[in-house]
C-alpha cells in the first residue's frame, strides 16, 4: 500500500504495472500497487525533488535534489545510511545565507562562526 498525492503543495506519484485506488482521505489517495517501477516525490517547499527507479526487484536508484531535512528523514527511515548523508553533504557546495534586503551584509571576518 502506498500514498499518492497530486497538487501544488507537494506530490507523490507511484508508477506501477498494476494500481488500485483503495481509499481517499483529504488530498491523499491510498493505493495498492503491484510491481512498482518508480516513485516521484516533490516536497511542499519544492526544495526536494526525487525520483526512484527500479533496477532489479526491490533494488533501485534514486536521483534528484534533496534538502538537508529530507536527507535526515531518509536516514531515519533507513533508506540511506548516516554515512551516506555525510558523504552527500561533504560533496555539496557551500550555500551562502541570504540577508534580508533592509539589512546590510556585515564585512567578512577571519573568525569562524559556529
Amino acid at each position: 500500500m502506498f500514498p499518492e498525492k497530486q497538487g501544488d503543495q507537494g506530490s507523490i506519484y507511484v508508477e506501477a504495472v498494476d494500481k488500485v485506488d483503495l481509499k481517499k482521505i483529504r488530498d491523499i489517495t491510498f493505493i495498492n500497487a503491484r510491481d512498482v517501477l518508480g516513485i516521484i516525490y516533490t516536497s511542499k517547499s519544492g526544495n526536494t525533488k526525487l525520483k526512484w527507479r527500479e533496477l532489479r526487484g526491490r533494488i533501485g536508484r534514486m536521483s534528484g535534489t534533496a534538502s538537508a531535512n529530507s536527507l535526515v528523514n531518509l536516514s531515519m527511515a533507513r533508506i540511506i545510511s548516516p554515512d551516506d548523508v555525510e558523504t552527500i553533504m561533504a560533496n555539496q557546495p557551500a550555500q551562502e545565507e541570504e540577508q534580508p534586503p533592509e539589512q546590510e551584509a556585515s564585512p567578512p571576518t577571519d573568525a569562524s562562526q559556529e
